[in-house]
């Protein structure tokens, strides 16, 4: 007698709510192991790795390459007949754990001690800290509640009413549990699509594979339901010059990293008020060291730039102005500051800009702090970036001069006071010593968020790093 078993799409962690299947690593017919990787899923920070929860046969796949699918939905079958079934009950990934435990410490002045509250999401939606159903919290640290509305999880299926279903119900537009049909396969752009053009999709025949409903079956089913226009009356009929033709058109789906980072930005705009500060300076003798660094045998290996230096020159600077690595708790209404820098690094990659960042950076050199960037480059550069990593920033650093910006207005992370620009470097010609003279300059471009951060504040931060670029040789003074 087989068993089936389903496997469906965990929470993975950061109140993530859906994921776009990228490739399945198995077919219907084989035979997987337990921990198998089975798929690999994009959410809306990183491409994660799906493992199997248990040994068996596949016996159906229920999503498509390339279809997004809500957390709870059903992704594929097994016939774990007559093999090991492991209990869902195992130990969280290692990735996520390092996530739970990425953040620093955080302390918040004039309160009262408050017991340390765990929390460890998961990659594969089972194990420690993992919790099921309506009560599951949704609410990220560091965001007020309210505008937590987009991370909170969709309801199990046999609570959830779909819009469709709401419009096109009974007396009261709602179906009763037992007799709603099953949803019509599509994704979330093509469902609000049908939304937005009045298409019910029970009526809608889907052409794509295994019968999923596409954006030309609901545009054909649009256009044939749509009533004729009037014919224009003798007396309205006027002569007119054909309308130019309309430019063709590009569609491209929001998802992913795109549509995360784009709900991200708006969130901070319209919840902290952002100041933004200026400051060039001279950096030559930066750009000396830089070159001395590079002709020593003894850094060989080590890509030390003037981000690294900017980077180092930061974690100096936000020790001496703490309010710059802190974070507003809207709910508890208290400032709350970090016990350390957890710095992010804005990456361009073909899936969008993510910024990883890296742990503990005020600890660490400035040769450790340019090999922990070029790595965190590297694995965003290659769409493998860890859940881990994109977690617990503190403040964070973009580089726009490597595409020949001088300065810029950045939009803070969420969750962040500051975050700094750093411009190209130019040679120009610059006051020196009484004197013009050829000198490399570099404009930096500070954004903070003005409840956290004075102004005071903010320009002595500024000041503290444009004193170690221009000088390095300061930073022994000010560490």
């Amino acid at each position: 007698m087989s068993t089936i078993r389903d496997f469906a799409l965990p929470d993975l962690g950061e109140g993530l709510t859906e994921s776009e299947i990228v490739a399945w690593r198995v077919k219907v017919g084989d035979h997987v192991e337990l921990n198998q990787i089975i798929a690999d899923v994009e959410t809306a920070k990183a491409v994660v790795e799906l493992p199997s929860p248990f040994e068996g046969t596949v016996t159906a796949l229920h999503a498509a390459e390339g279809e997004t699918v809500n957390v709870g939905e059903k992704l594929f079958s097994c016939d774990t007949s007559g093999a090991a079934v492991t209990d869902a009950a195992a130990p969280a990934p290692a990735a996520a754990q390092a996530a739970a435990q990425a953040a620093p410490a955080e302390t918040a002045p004039e309160a009262p001690a408050e017991p340390v509250e765990v929390r460890e999401p998961t990659l594969v939606g089972y194990g420690a800290g993992a919790e099921r159903g309506p009560k599951r919290r949704a609410r990220r640290l560091g965001a007020p509640a309210a505008l937590r509305e987009d991370l909170v999880p969709a309801p199990p299926e046999h609570d959830r009413i779909e819009p469709d279903t709401v419009t096109h119900g009974g007396a009261n537009g709602l179906h009763d549990a037992d007799e709603r049909p099953e949803r019509p396969r599509s994704t979330p752009p093509v469902r609000k699509l049908a939304r937005d053009l009045g298409v019910d999709l029970e009526q809608v025949v889907g052409t794509g594979e295994r019968g999923l409903i596409t954006r030309a079956d609901v545009e054909a089913a649009a256009s044939g339901t749509r009533a004729p226009e009037a014919p224009a009356t003798p007396a309205t009929v006027t002569e007119t010059a054909p309308a130019p033709a309309a430019p063709a058109e590009t569609r491209i789906p929001i998802k992913g990293v795109r549509k995360h980072t784009a709900a991200a930005m708006v969130r901070s705009a319209f919840t902290a008020p952002h100041v933004t500060e200026f400051l060039t300076v001279d950096v030559t003798a930066t750009m000396e060291l830089l070159a001395a660094i590079r002709s020593d045998r003894a850094y060989a290996g080590h890509k030390v730039t003037p981000l690294t230096v900017v980077a180092k020159a930061l974690c100096i600077a936000a020790v001496r102005t703490p309010e710059v690595n802190s974070r507003w708790d809207e709910e508890a209404q208290e400032i709350v500051r970090f016990g350390g820098v957890n710095l992010g690094i804005a990456a361009a990659t073909e899936r969008g800009l993510v910024v990883p960042n890296v742990k503990g950076a005020e600890r660490m050199t400035l040769i450790e702090l340019a090999d922990a960037i070029a790595a965190l480059a590297g694995t965003a550069r290659a769409g493998r970036t860890a859940p881990a990593d994109l977690a617990g920033g503190t403040i964070s650093i973009t580089n726009i001069g490597v595409f020949g910006i001088d300065a810029g207005t950045p939009i803070l992370n969420p969750g962040e006071a500051a975050i700094l620009a750093m411009g190209a470097v130019r040679r120009q010609p610059w006051e020196h010593r009484g004197e013009i003279a050829l000198r490399e300059v570099m404009t930096l471009s500070l954004s903070f968020d003005h409840r956290l951060v004075d102004g005071e504040q903010g320009s002595r931060f500024l000041a503290d790093i444009g004193r170690i670029l221009r000088e390095p040789g300061l930073a022994l003074t000010m560490s």
